[in-house]
């Protein structure tokens, strides 16, 4: 149940009213920004909303069923709010959203609560991003358990694989990079692929602070370690940049009992017969 003040409510009611809708994004670091459809910036409980004719929702619809309610924003990349290097790092990942309207001509009236919950899905497309607002009703519609599976479950090093990262863990230096997903460490020579399916954390540079995932780790004699990334990284990469490297894991039980001596913490079935085995099975029984 939305609640609202007597006097916006009046004010809402009324032949002509002085409405302005704001969007309130707070990033994971804290960091807030705010945007409103008014002509003239808003501060709003300390809150600078800055006036952004290129930041534009979908129809907000409320339903008083548990059905998913979500909404669309459109706005443009602008240096200085949005940016797409910001978003590629991942800033914005499920950021809290917060929509409302406020009666611009006195905001004592309050505020008449639209929408809360988070950014979803973010897309890039010329200088415009589509952001996917996703409701409090999405997490309703999560899956509660889990499926067979051969390969394993687990986040390695999470506390179902229990295996300690440090000792899988370690640390280089950039020596050269061609693009933001080609990085070359001279000084490695670990055996190609134990990387692969890694993640690779920037500790200083551009990127300090930004993790990605590793796609292929190859030694070539005489160049050293070639990380390539499955993703380019949002800022260049620059030689001498400091980074720390995991170890990958495939979700084979081959790979957790030979690299991690951990198979009494696979959390796979591989041995579990597939479907092609069961309908073979049962085809041999019929003839």
């Amino acid at each position: 149940m939305k609640t609202i003040s007597e006097e916006l409510a009046a004010h809402i009611a009324g032949e002509v009213t002085t409405l302005a809708t704001c969007w309130k994004l707070t990033r994971k670091d804290t960091s807030v920004l705010g945007f409103t459809n008014h002509d003239k910036d808003i501060v709003i409980d300390s809150v600078l909303y800055k006036a952004s004719t290129g930041f534009t929702p979908s129809t907000i619809e409320n339903t008083g069923t548990l059905s998913v309610d979500n909404l669309d924003v459109e706005g443009m990349l602008s240096a200085g709010s949005l940016t797409e290097s910001d978003i590629l790092a991942g800033l914005y990942d499920f950021a809290d959203i917060e929509i409302f309207q406020v009666n611009y001509t006195d905001l004592t009236q309050g505020r008449l609560i639209l929408k809360k919950g988070w950014l979803g899905e973010v897309s890039l497309h010329k200088q415009q991003f589509i952001a996917e607002v996703r409701g409090m009703t999405q997490k309703l519609s999560q899956t509660i358990g889990e499926l067979y599976s051969p390969s394993c479950r687990a986040a390695l090093g999470d506390n179902r694989c229990k295996v300690s990262m440090a000792a899988h863990t370690v640390t280089g230096i950039v020596t050269a990079s061609s693009s933001g997903q080609h990085i070359t460490d001279a000084d490695r020579d670990e055996t190609s692929g134990i990387f692969t399916s890694g993640v690779i954390t920037f500790t200083s540079g551009a990127n300090s602070g930004i993790s990605m995932e590793v796609k292929e780790y190859i030694l070539t004699s005489g160049v050293g370690g070639q990380i390539i990334l499955v993703l380019p990284l949002p800022y260049p990469v620059a030689e001498g940049d400091n980074y720390s490297l995991t170890k990958g894991c495939d979700k084979t039980v081959a790979t957790c009992r030979q690299r991690f001596n951990n198979i009494l913490n696979f959390r796979g079935e591989p041995h579990v017969p597939g479907l092609d085995r069961m309908l073979e099975t049962a085809g041999t029984r019929t003839t």
